[in-house]
């Protein structure tokens, strides 16, 4: 993998253009790299998936996919004049949080059906190897956007580092669940996870679509110009100060 991207330590909330320009930025290319990943972690989950029979690990592929067109609407949203755009913001939390609800269905169904059958996936080191990959990769990543994402006020960006700490979660399950399978043939585990990666999206995906933001502070510029504000978290602090 690339040169890690540094975490960003804790900061002030931006309250000029140029300030909130760098941070946008940062978390732009914090998107690109989880793209990168995403890409190279979905097409290795999927193959190794059906090369033994996972259904955890086929799930856990389309996962990916699903978080990396997550990483491109967070770059989309953050290109040309949409940087300063509420309504691209409103637009893309919403893009970020549909993207938990298409994975769900199919997982759950998969996952379902395996434990009725009683399909038995092979071993799978490739598998094991991914996974634990993805424990180190993820919570880096998604640390460092959700950090982002409170100092900007980006409910959608708080919705994509959310997705990838599901990600570390799942692949920290995944793991258990490989490793079971190949020491004690439990196999059952691997539907079992694939069932928690359905229900996990369903959650996750229900508190991205309603947002994490305050607002009045969906509009980044907010905290520049003078306008009202009734929600109490615009004197808490949890929003850009004025």
């Amino acid at each position: 993998m690339s040169t890690p991207v540094a975490l960003p330590s804790a900061a002030p909330a931006p309250n000029d253009r140029e300030t909130y320009r760098r941070l946008a930025t940062r978390v732009k290319l914090l998107s690109w790299v989880s793209l990168a990943y995403m890409t190279l972690e979905g097409s290795i989950a999927i193959f190794a998936g059906v090369l033994a029979g996972s259904v955890a690990l086929i799930g856990f592929g389309l996962d990916s996919a699903i978080e990396g067109f997550a990483s491109a609407i967070i770059v989309w949203r953050f290109t040309g004049t949409r940087m300063f755009s509420e309504a691209a913001e409103q637009r893309a939390q919403k893009l970020v949080a549909i993207q938990f609800f298409i994975l769900a269905p199919y997982v759950g169904v998969e996952s379902v059906q395996a434990l009725v059958q009683g399909e038995r996936p092979d071993v799978s080191w490739l598998g094991i190897a991914l996974s634990a990959s993805s424990l180190v990769v993820m919570p880096y990543l998604g640390i460092a956007k959700q950090r982002i994402a409170d100092q900007i006020g980006s409910a959608a960006t708080k919705g994509e580092g959310r997705q990838n700490m599901l990600c570390a979660y799942l692949a920290g399950a995944l793991l258990v669940g490989l490793l079971a399978n190949a020491a004690l043939g439990a196999w059952w585990l691997d539907p079992i996870i694939g069932l928690l990666i359905a229900a996990v999206a369903i959650k996750e995906g229900r508190e991205a679509w309603s947002g994490e933001g305050c607002a009045c502070t969906s509009d980044p510029l907010a905290a520049l110009r003078e306008e009202d504000c009734d929600d109490s978290c615009c004197q808490t602090g949890s929003g850009p100060t004025r």
